[in-house]
């Protein structure tokens, strides 16, 4: 079974160990990634630095979002796509982080999968998944999915989330 876990925010106290723990992970870099999804209208995506591997046998990974509208597409979408992202895709990363940037557009280099979720053609690697666990926690959901398919990309490079900055770095 499982319960949502709901803190209540009210004296300063309080206040400031969330900004600590706000702070606190602003301080550890972590990768960046694209979901994305098909939808009745049309494709959704966002950014997203919380990915990470759950188990390989099976193979799952899992992620967090909050209760944006494309967040809301992704958890409700029978399928989607983890787009592992590279240093060239900064502008990308930017992109579907923020409200109103561009998505989906063809200098962007995005395709379709044959189950018509869209993927990013030249990222580092994509994951074709379906939602095992979706659990509520506050404002966000935790999605533990299944791994269908694995696409590997071009290799090189790494493009992090750091102190609220991307950060990319060329192959060595």
């Amino acid at each position: 079974m499982t319960q949502e876990v709901r803190e209540p925010v009210s004296s300063s106290a309080e206040i400031e160990a969330v900004d600590q723990f706000k702070a606190a992970f602003r301080r550890y870099p972590t990768g960046v990634a694209v979901i994305s999804a098909a939808t009745p209208s049309g494709p959704v995506g966002l950014t997203a630095s919380s990915v990470a591997s759950v188990s390989v046998k099976p193979r799952a990974l899992s992620f967090s979002v909050m209760g944006s509208p494309s967040a809301r597409s992704i958890v409700d979408a029978p399928s989607f796509v983890v787009n592992l992202l590279g240093p060239e895709h900064v502008g990308l990363a930017r992109d579907f982080a923020r409200v109103g940037g561009p998505r989906f557009t063809p200098d962007q280099g995005w395709s379709e999968l044959p189950a018509g979720e869209p993927f990013l053609t030249s990222a580092l690697a994509f994951m074709r998944c379906t939602p095992l666990h979706l659990v509520p926690v506050g404002d966000t959901t935790l999605v533990v999915a299944s791994v269908l398919e694995v696409g590997l990309g071009p290799a090189g490079g790494r493009l992090i989330y750091h102190d609220r900055e991307f950060i990319a770095s060329p192959p060595e």
